[in-house]
Order: structure tokens, then C-alpha cells, then sequence
């Protein structure tokens, strides 16, 4: 039996729930009610709960109020997607639950009380809560638990309940939401709950195995990088880049006054030690990315001020010898885009401007629209926090306007603009690449007023119709069309137009179905998986079924969508 729960057994639980969730992501990924292969809760999830684990998987005996504080830190900045914000979420809860109260351990009626913190929190965190999600089967699980909570309860007990009322609550989740029934699915975000939990249990009854072999299994499913190879860098080459390097600075109350420090000392530090400078403070985080020649010394440097959370060091010029143009590094690391070295931090202006897109063409596309940073990701490939938070760090703004594009990428674009402090970051709610186009082709920032401003390009999105072509993962029938796997479906949201075993027809008569007539321009981003003839071919296809309507073809490059076409 636990009677308590220390900061070791706190970190084998998490390690056991990442590692349970890591062997059945794709489970999770699966349960994606709508029919296409964009299914990612599982790996946004999942990554999330690994960027807590990998920050305290070397705790050593530290009390259980520490260990969570840490770990809740590192999934708020490793948060990817709503699934991955609402599970960051429910960790800070848990970790304010437990602050200020220099715990080393907690029976199971203070943890219970921590747990109900974490409902609290990752309720807040959502503008319109909506039942029979993730929220539902967290926060019904931890009611059940404390209403059964008795004065001689152990934590095994606890979490035997707990876990039971988790499975019927995600048994239930199809009956608060329609969308699920139709498609016959569980919600997937309360799956990865359970999946954690199921894993954290085997930790309390002592099935917990050693932290080396929890951290591979963590990071196992990881995004996959090239291999490195050594011999670009060997006994007679000369270091020409200096060396990349990246770490996370927790201040320490010892070494600073932690309530009057000022970054600017470490800022000016860096600057005259290196270049290619990011470095912004999070609470007592400072997260810090520099190109110089010597690291040792700005590592014995930064020592003078805290103490390193992460640390990674990677040798410039071998990554150069691998990112020459033709490379198969080069290609497996950057999907052909070009490569380019990172800039010193921008000059400064007002207002910049960051939006979200994947594939070569449609990040191009925006470049040329103006826009000032994008940030890789979209639909199945959603960034973390901390991807938006390096992205603002380079630029040198007021203001930072957002645009998403994606309705799975909001969130963590909002949790980035809260933990980031050196700019007011204003989210644009663009949930699809359409409105992003639209709202940042139409950009005017000259009334100076950022309400305004995110109100106008909102309002110039939502004038734009997104609609899409991809694969069909299962049979499924949508708003009365027969859907059968491997075939292509024309979709505007969630509801499904055509069906057709032709790529290039689904796009033919998705355009028909949308009534291309009546818009003025539309364009036609081909996907990864288009033949560049045949879109042209289809493109010509369209002009002539639709003389009114002018078509711009756009090699976008984009995964998962063959063909997305925006109406304006």
C-alpha cells in the first residue's frame, strides 16, 4: 500500500503514464471522428506529458512540491495542440495545488485536493468548455475519487477509483457529444487520460521500471532525425560556426534577487559573447539559444546566476557539412526547403507579424505577403509553445500578431503569448489556411490599435471558404455521402461534399459543390501528393467550367491535404 507520494514516486508515475500513453498513441490517434489521416491527439499528447517527464527524470530525492512545479513548467512550453494545452494545463493546476506548501510528500487527501486544482485550471484554460471531452473525463474522475476519499484511504485505493470512473466516463463521452456517436468514437483526449493514468497506477502498485529505460520509451516516439555523420567533422577540420547552443536557466534565490533581477545583464552578456542571440525570462526560467565559439565559458558564466534545467550543444560546422544543398541530411532535416542560418534579432518595429503553415510553396506564399516569421507546423504536425515562443524571440516588436491557422493550434499560440513577456502577443483567430490568407493579405495596422487591428483581420478571414481533398482513412457516411477508404474526399470543415477514387475529380467537383462561380479568385495549393501536370491540368479544368472565377495554381507542398482551395 502507498500511504504517500514523494517526489521519486511522482516521477515514476509520470515516466510509467508517458511511457503507457507512448504505447498506444496511435490508438489515440485513431479515434479521430472525422475520416481522413490527420488524427494527431495521441502525438500531441504525448510529446506534451515527455517534456515533463525528460525535466525531473533525474530528480534525485527532491520533494514532491519541486518535482511537479518543474515538470508542469516544462509541458507548458512543450504544450502542442488543445490536447497537449488542456493536459499542460491540468499538470499547473496540480503544481499551484501543491505551491507554497514545501511538501516533500503528500498523503492522498492533499493530492486529491491538488488533482481538483488541476480540473480548475484546465477549465479556465478553455473560453467555452465543451462536455464530453478530456475536461469531462478528468473532472468527473477526480469527483468520484475525492466523494469516495474516506480518512484511511491509500493512494492505491484512490487511484482504483479514479481509474474506474475514467474508463465509464470516456464510455460516456459519445453521449454528450453528438459528433462522436455519429462517428462511433470515444473522445481521444480523454483515451490519452486514461492511457496516463492507467500507466501512473502501475507505478503505484511497484510496476514501475528504471528511469533510463522510462526515458527511452518516452522519447522513443519522437520525431525522427537524420543521422548524424561524423566524418563531415574529422581530425583535420577547422571549427568555421562555433557551436550552437541552448539551455534552460532556472535562477536560483541564492545566487539573484530573483524579484529586481534584470535579463538585460545576461542579454548584454551573450550579445558581447556570441551572436544569433535568443534569451526571455519565464518566471525563474530563462530560456536561452546562442552561436559562439566557446559554450564552456558562457555556461560558467550563466552558473554565476542559476543552474541548468536542459542543455544542448551542437557543433555548427558539422551541421553546415550535412545542410549542403543536395545533402540527404539536408533533405531528411528540411524537407528540401532552403536552409538558412539563424538571424540576429530584427530591427525594431511596432507591429510583426507570425503565422503557422507546412510545405515549402505555402510558407513561400506567405513570406511574400509580408509577413515576418512562420512558424512550421499544421494540421498533424502542430508546434509546441516553445516554438512560437523561439519565433517571437526573434523578432524585435511591440506588438506580435499571431495567425494560426489551424483551430488545433490556437491554444497553444495563446499559452505561448502568456508565457511570453517581452511583447503583447495578440492571437488572430485564423483556424484555417484560407482565413490566414485572407486576414494577412488584407492586414492594415495603420490605425496603430490592436483591438482594432485583430478585429479587421478576423473579420477579413472569415470572408474567405477553406475547403480541402484528402484521402479517406475508413468508410465512413458524412452528411449522406458514402465514404470508402483510399478514396478522396472534398470537405468545408466537417461536412463532406464529394467522394471519388480521381485526386484531381474530388477537386473538380469539390470547386462545383462550393459553386467557384461565385466567388472572384480562388486558389489552388496542390499538395505534396499532387502530380504537378495534373494540377495544372485541373487547373485548366477549372478555368474553363468556371470563365468568371480566376484560378491561381500555387505548388503549396503541404502534407495530409493533396489540394486546398481557398475562395475569396
Amino acid at each position: 500500500m502507498t500511504e504517500q507520494i514523494d517526489g521519486a514516486m511522482f516521477v515514476h508515475m509520470l515516466g510509467e503514464g508517458t511511457r503507457n500513453l507512448s504505447a498506444n498513441k496511435q490508438l489515440v490517434n485513431d479515434l479521430n471522428v472525422f475520416p481522413i489521416p490527420d488524427g494527431d491527439t495521441g502525438d500531441n499528447m504525448l510529446m506534451t506529458i515527455s517534456s515533463g517527464f525528460e525535466a525531473v527524470a533525474d530528480a534525485d530525492n527532491e520533494p514532491l512540491e519541486t518535482v511537479v512545479d518543474r515538470a508542469a513548467q516544462a509541458m507548458l512550453f512543450g504544450a502542442r495542440g488543445n490536447s497537449g494545452v488542456i493536459l499542460s494545463k491540468i499538470f499547473a493546476g496540480i503544481a499551484a495545488g501543491f505551491s507554497g506548501s514545501g511538501s516533500k510528500s503528500a498523503g492522498i487527501h492533499e493530492f486529491g485536493r491538488a488533482l481538483s486544482c488541476g480540473v480548475k485550471e484546465a477549465y479556465s484554460a478553455v473560453p467555452v468548455p465543451v462536455e464530453g471531452t478530456m475536461l469531462t473525463v478528468f473532472r468527473e474522475a477526480v469527483e468520484r475519487a475525492n466523494n469516495g476519499l474516506k480518512g484511511d484511504c491509500s493512494a492505491d485505493e484512490y487511484f482504483n477509483v479514479f481509474m474506474d470512473e475514467i474508463k465509464e466516463s470516456l464510455d460516456r463521452t459519445p453521449e454528450l457529444l453528438s459528433v462522436l456517436k455519429e462517428a462511433g468514437v470515444v473522445d481521444s483526449g480523454g483515451a490519452g487520460i486514461m492511457f496516463i493514468v492507467e500507466g501512473m497506477v502501475k507505478a503505484l502498485r511497484g510496476e514501475h521500471s528504471d528511469i533510463d529505460s522510462l526515458r527511452n520509451a518516452g522519447s522513443g516516439n519522437a520525431p525522427q532525425t537524420a543521422v548524424t555523420d561524423f566524418d563531415k567533422f574529422n581530425e583535420d577540420s577547422e571549427l568555421v560556426y562555433g557551436y550552437c547552443t541552448e539551455f534552460l536557466l532556472r535562477l536560483q534565490r541564492k545566487k539573484v534577487d530573483l524579484g529586481n533581477f534584470d535579463l538585460s545583464v545576461i542579454i548584454d552578456y551573450l550579445n558581447a559573447a556570441g551572436d544569433s542571440v535568443v534569451c526571455f525570462r519565464t518566471g525563474s526560467i530563462v530560456k536561452v539559444h546562442v552561436h559562439t565559439f566557446k559554450p564552456g565559458e558562457i555556461l560558467n558564466k550563466m552558473q554565476e546566476y542559476g543552474e541548468f534545467l536542459t542543455l544542448k550543444i551542437e557543433n555548427m560546422t558539422l551541421q553546415h557539412n550535412e545542410n549542403t544543398p543536395g545533402s540527404a541530411q539536408a533533405e531528411a532535416r528540411n524537407g528540401g526547403a532552403p536552409l538558412t542560418v539563424p538571424a540576429r534579432k530584427a530591427p525594431h518595429k511596432k507591429f510583426a507579424t507570425v503565422t503557422v503553415a507546412n510545405g515549402k510553396g505555402l510558407k513561400e506564399t506567405f513570406i511574400s505577403l509580408g509577413v515576418d516569421a512562420v512558424v512550421d507546423g499544421g494540421q498533424s504536425m502542430n508546434p509546441s509553445a516553445a516554438d512560437f515562443l523561439d519565433t517571437f524571440a526573434q523578432l524585435n516588436a511591440d506588438h506580435i500578431l499571431v495567425f494560426p491557422n489551424n483551430g488545433n493550434i490556437i491554444m497553444t499560440a495563446r499559452q505561448a503569448g502568456e508565457l511570453y513577456k517581452d511583447a503583447a502577443v495578440h492571437v488572430v483567430n485564423t483556424r484555417t489556411i484560407g482565413q490566414g490568407y485572407a486576414a494577412v493579405a488584407m492586414l492594415d495596422i495603420s490605425s496603430g490599435d490592436p483591438d482594432s487591428i485583430v478585429a479587421q483581420a478576423e473579420e477579413a478571414g472569415m470572408a474567405a471558404v477553406t475547403a480541402s481533398i484528402s484521402v479517406a482513412s475508413r468508410d465512413a457516411d458524412m452528411n449522406g455521402v458514402c465514404v470508402r477508404k483510399g478514396d478522396f474526399i472534398g470537405f468545408d470543415g466537417e461536412r463532406v461534399y464529394v467522394d471519388d477514387p480521381d485526386r484531381e475529380n474530388a477537386a473538380y467537383r469539390l470547386a462545383e459543390a462550393m459553386d467557384a462561380n461565385g466567388f472572384d479568385v480562388v486558389l489552388v495549393l496542390s499538395g505534396a501528393g499532387a502530380d504537378p501536370e495534373k494540377a495544372q491540368d485541373l487547373t485548366a479544368r477549372l478555368t474553363a467550367r468556371f470563365p468568371r472565377t480566376e484560378f491561381i495554381l500555387i505548388d503549396g507542398g503541404q502534407p495530409v491535404y493533396d489540394y486546398i482551395l481557398i475562395l475569396e
